[in-house]
């Protein structure tokens, strides 16, 4: 029997507290997508800027020193730091970026093989993560093993998007603006999904994260390609710079408001 006292909504509170502040990952939020979609347009802006201003193989070990620093420095944190978090988010988009174009630039793999790759990959990192842990669920990453499961879901989710950006634009010869249309339409599948039809949530973040990438990217790429290939000819590395500029400004919030919201706990407890 379940007896529900008057205490039990502060209880309730106080739990939902410490299992925020146990947590490595952030609250989803609207400026949680903005600044998920702004990683996704700078990571792969930056990954070609890089690639085309040294050697190829030079710029995908730089990217994967920074994407193993920024990874070291989120799994060192005890709980939840916006900017640690953010970081290894933008490193695994410009490190993922490489590793999909590594397969198709590097070793010829066609996009629509690359794509079904990363698809089985992302799908057997989902299996062994629900088989060990019960649950997909970014509300419970409070352990290493999780946090774990977590990026190795991130890095794909990245490279799948990457890949599946690439098809629709290059492929199926779409174009960037054109990809960036579809995948905005198809992100509204989950979004609507959730609001109105009561679909799994957890179902419903891990549809919108993985479209994320290739909405965020064809865009950037838009913007940034010469009027050849149908972009604006903004280039590569000023797109780049001006999405990491956004990034910082909207992280540089989520870090002042967590802080007065951790203020605000400590008063109240």
């Amino acid at each position: 029997m379940v007896v529900v006292t008057t205490a039990e909504p502060q209880q309730q509170g106080i739990l939902t507290g410490v299992r925020r502040a146990a947590s490595k990952v952030p609250e989803i939020t609207l400026v949680f997508w903005a600044i998920k979609a702004l990683t996704t347009g700078m990571g792969e802006a930056a990954s070609d800027f890089l690639v085309h201003q040294m050697p190829p193989a030079l710029a995908v070990v730089l990217g994967f020193v920074a994407f193993v620093i920024a990874l070291g420095i989120q799994f060192k944190a005890s709980r939840y730091v916006p900017w640690k978090y953010w970081l290894a988010v933008s490193m695994v988009g410009v490190f993922g970026t490489m590793a999909a174009d590594v397969l198709h630039v590097g070793l010829g793999v066609p996009y629509a093989v690359s794509t079904g790759f990363f698809a089985v990959a992302l799908a057997a990192i989902l299996l062994a993560w629900h088989a060990a842990e019960k649950t997909l669920s970014i509300h419970s990453i409070y352990t290493p093993r999780r946090e774990l499961f977590y990026w190795a879901t991130v890095m794909a989710t990245f490279a799948l998007g990457t890949a599946a950006g690439d098809l629709s634009a290059v492929t199926l010869q779409l174009g960037y603006f054109s990809s960036g249309l579809l995948f905005a339409g198809i992100i509204a599948i989950p979004a609507i999904g959730y609001w109105r039809l009561r679909v799994n949530p957890i179902f419903a973040f891990w549809f919108a994260y993985i479209v994320t990438r290739p909405l965020g990217a064809s865009f950037a790429d838009w913007a940034g390609v010469s009027h050849a290939r149908g972009g604006l000819d903004i280039g590569a590395g000023l797109v780049a710079l001006v999405l990491t500029m956004m990034i910082v400004a909207l992280v540089s919030y989520l870090s002042a408001a967590l802080r007065i919201e951790l203020a605000a706990d400590r008063i109240q407890h």
